[in-house]
């Protein structure tokens, strides 16, 4: 929510991934409140604390299961089929007042990448087209930069626009990033499931803490 060059204007025509991101922040929030809960009711001894914290953790530890559930059952919205149409349907080209495309922009000069699939996807970019009328097959994003930053010289403007391969970018954006975020990927399901993990154990510690008590 807060990375400047993140992609939470390319998937924000899906209010579900936007929801979730929301979801999540929420209950990183009460799992910190019910934390420091939990940390009073085992001090004093207080059953009631502990009922309380018990009953909430358990109903997080559900939604979290059915976040889950409903995270795989939904990922074909991060399908290249899903960028693909995305892009094609919105894309502005050079358009910076546009935030869907700025931030599309700020993507491909970062990895150096060119559409989704590659330099083709703008060949079906109607907005794209209309705007460049159609003397461009590409926008300036894809061009090869040296160094390839924002701020790099480009090797040949006119040639890149042109689509000629040796001065633009000819890989797609989603098989560069999907191999960047990989080990990220794997990381955030691990950390998910340790999370999900200490939320059971907490469970069960209040629960034989409750009953030690009576």
């Amino acid at each position: 929510m807060v990375d400047p060059t993140g992609f939470r204007e390319i998937v924000a025509a899906n209010p579900l991934l936007i929801t979730g991101v929301y979801i999540l922040l929420a209950m990183g929030g009460l799992l910190f409140l019910l934390g420091f809960l939990g940390c009073c009711g085992a001090i004093r001894e207080n059953k009631c604390l502990l009922l309380f914290f018990f009953l909430f953790i358990l109903i997080i530890f559900l939604a979290e299961l059915s976040a889950a559930i409903l995270a795989f059952i939904f990922r074909e919205n991060l399908t290249r089929e899903f960028f693909t149409k995305e892009l094609t349907k919105h894309y502005q080209g050079n358009n910076d007042t546009d935030v869907f495309s700025a931030t599309w922009n700020s993507v491909m000069i970062t990895f150096g990448c060119c559409g989704v699939n590659g330099p083709e996807d703008f060949k079906l970019a109607s907005i794209f087209r209309l705007l460049t009328l159609d003397s461009d097959e590409v926008p300036e994003a894809c061009c090869r930069r040296e160094p390839q930053t924002r701020d790099g010289v480009l090797l040949s403007r006119e040639d890149c626009l042109l689509g000629r391969d040796l001065f633009l970018n000819k890989q797609g954006c989603y098989t560069v990033i999907l191999n960047a975020f990989e080990t990220y990927v794997y990381l955030a399901g691990a950390l998910a499931i340790g999370v999900l993990a200490i939320e059971l154990f907490a469970m069960i510690f209040a629960m034989c803490l409750f009953r030690g008590i009576q």
